[in-house]
């Protein structure tokens, strides 16, 4: 699928993700995938710059973890975050809930 056809959404995919528990950058681009069956694919640098904006916007939060001989900045949602993951659903279900009626000719 077309990278910017996402891009408006990037931040409900990485805030979805981190949501599921604290997580570091390349598995959070690892499990986007599989959620979405393979559909999104997305480069590692499409997804790590939105985890750096949301981590200085303060949905994230981040710390260091040792994962055997390597260090992996692990991120997690912060309340604003989980907040902000509510608000970012509530306003995606209305989208496409609004397209789904659009495109079937439905009211």
């Amino acid at each position: 699928m077309r990278t910017d056809l996402i891009r408006g959404h990037l931040e409900l995919l990485v805030l979805s993700v981190v949501d599921s528990g604290a997580t570091h950058g390349y598995a959070v681009v690892e499990e986007i995938r599989r959620r979405s069956g393979g559909e999104f694919d997305l480069p590692e640098g499409t997804v790590y710059p939105a985890l750096y904006r949301l981590e200085a916007a303060g949905l994230l939060a981040s710390g260091w973890r040792q994962a055997g001989a390597r260090r992996r900045r692990v991120y997690r949602l912060t309340r604003a975050g989980h907040r902000a993951l509510e608000g970012k659903t509530r306003e995606w279900s209305t989208f496409a809930h609004a397209v789904s009626r659009v495109i079937e000719g439905t009211a």
